[in-house]
C-alpha cells in the first residue's frame, strides 16, 4: 500500500497510485469585452467563473517527489494571467493508474470512447 496525498493534508492509502491530477479554475473578464486596450492597468475588472481544466502527470511516484514540488515544477505549463484570462490551479490529487475524470467517465457512458482525455503534462 502507498501513501496518497490530498490537498487538503489528508492521507490516504491505496494500493496503487501513479497519476497525480491537477484541477484548476478558469475565469474570463467580460469587462475586458469593451476596453480598448489603452491605459496599463486600467481594464475594467468583472471575472466570471468558466470552468475548469483536468491535466494529468502519469507514471507519479510520490515516494520518490511530493506532490507540492511536481506542482511548482508545472505550474507555469498550466497557470496563465491576462487582462482578458485567469487559469490557476486549485486542486490536486494522487490517484491509481486506471483512475478516470468526471468527464471521461461520462464521455465512455454516453459515446462509448473517451474523445477528451484529461490533458497529459509531462516532467
Amino acid at each position: 500500500m502507498g501513501t496518497v496525498w490530498r490537498d487538503n493534508g489528508d492521507i490516504e492509502r491505496k494500493n496503487t497510485m501513479s497519476k497525480l491530477l491537477i484541477t484548476t479554475q478558469v475565469f474570463e473578464n467580460y469587462g475586458a469585452h469593451d476596453w480598448d486596450g489603452e491605459g496599463f492597468g486600467e481594464c475594467p475588472q468583472y471575472w466570471k467563473a468558466k470552468g475548469g481544466s483536468e491535466y494529468v502527470i502519469k507514471n507519479f511516484d510520490p515516494a520518490r517527489y511530493t506532490p507540492s514540488l511536481i506542482i511548482q515544477l508545472v505550474r507555469s505549463k498550466i497557470e496563465s494571467d491576462s487582462h482578458y484570462f485567469r487559469e490557476s490551479i486549485i486542486g490536486w490529487s494522487v490517484e491509481a493508474d486506471d483512475y478516470l475524470t468526471e468527464f471521461e467517465k461520462d464521455q465512455l457512458d454516453y459515446e462509448g470512447v473517451i474523445r477528451f482525455p484529461a490533458k497529459e503534462l509531462a516532467i
